[in-house]
């Protein structure tokens, strides 16, 4: 049988306690890590953890595509991939307009050719193409590379890029444009299974692909726990987060949650996703976060595999104490990576 890969996710923390983790999922035999990006750049992390490691490949999972030119996140690739030996993957999303202007003040646009320029921009950058052209003039980005001298090759002129997808269009988009998918960490193994297949098919249709072209890694948020009712109150800040959020509200009515959405849209404008977390009901909590034993976590996990090409396995850490959340991290080791 082949063996599964599975990836984990590294985030911010003191040097020593990074660097025993990283080095700890790698002996674990994980197939990679991603650093995300929630409000600070995800470089770091990786940068870290590429100085500590030997063979297991590193990913920003994700570096949010509108918050700084695609110039600097091509040429932030090109580091990594070069101090970690041709090991990086870059992982790129939209995130929602709340962030990328409200918090950020970057500019959204329409969301999927916004992307898409991006996407080609860093492929520009990483081929050292843009010193040939000299310019590219798009709709969101008008570049003059005249000034730009040439700098070392990369590593790697084709380093892979990853777009992360929660609905439909961003699969179908991923699937053409780039190397690999990266589902939604807030994904239900449903849409996992039936919602998002025939997306991904006609997303490899336009870009002429195989489905061997693309690789497929899904995040699930993961709680195992022997006592279901703490499982679920823990899983409730995680949902809430997302739930909460206005952009995601047709993602939970697709589920059946519309009314449960605007309920905690409305509580967390009042005082945040915390405040929230209470209002989700255990059955909503249990569509989005994958509670129960190590028997019933291994069960809905398994049929996955059917569609993947490797998992994120990952806590459901939102508003949980850092204790808790690597509590979560140690069962989910034990339960598929020993």
């Amino acid at each position: 049988m082949t063996k599964r890969k599975y990836w984990s996710v590294l985030t911010p923390m003191p040097a020593q306690m990074l660097a025993m983790q990283a080095k700890a999922m790698e002996g674990a035999g994980l197939e990679g890590l991603f650093a995300p990006q929630v409000y600070g750049p995800p470089f770091i992390p990786m940068a870290a953890a590429a100085m500590v490691t030997e063979r297991v490949r590193l990913a920003s999972g994700i570096a949010i595509a509108f918050t700084r030119s695609p110039v600097e996140t091509a040429l932030s690739a090109i580091d990594i991939d070069n101090i970690s030996g041709g090991r990086f993957t870059l992982g790129v999303g939209t995130s929602v307009k709340s962030w990328a202007e409200g918090i950020f003040g970057g500019t959204y646009g329409k969301p999927l050719e916004h992307l898409r320029e991006v996407v080609e921009i860093v492929r520009l950058v990483n081929r050292g193409e843009h010193l040939q052209k000299r310019r590219y003039d798009g709709k969101y980005y008008q570049l003059d590379f005249s000034a730009m001298s040439a700098t070392q090759p990369p590593l790697r002129p084709d380093i892979p890029i990853w777009v992360a997808a929660l609905r439909g269009p961003l699969v179908r988009l991923a699937a053409e444009i780039a190397d690999g998918v990266i589902g939604h960490y807030i994904w239900s193994t449903d849409w996992l299974q039936t919602r998002i297949t025939d997306d991904l098919k006609l997303g490899l249709q336009r870009g002429g692909k195989q489905r061997s072209d693309v690789e497929f890694n899904a995040w699930l948020a993961v709680a195992i726990n022997n006592n279901r009712a703490d499982a679920i109150n823990d899983a409730r800040p995680t949902v809430a987060f997302y739930a909460s959020v206005p952009q995601y509200e047709d993602y939970f009515a697709a589920h059946g949650y519309r009314e449960e959405a605007r309920r905690l849209q409305a509580a967390a404008a009042e005082g945040g996703y915390t405040a929230a977390a209470p209002l989700v009901p255990d059955d909503m909590a249990q569509t989005f976060v994958i509670c129960g034993t190590t028997d019933e976590v291994r069960a809905r996990v398994e049929p996955l595999w059917d569609t993947v090409d490797s998992l994120t396995l990952a806590p459901p850490a939102y508003a949980l104490p850092p204790e808790k959340v690597m509590g979560y991290a140690m069962q989910i080791g034990a339960a598929f990576y020993g």
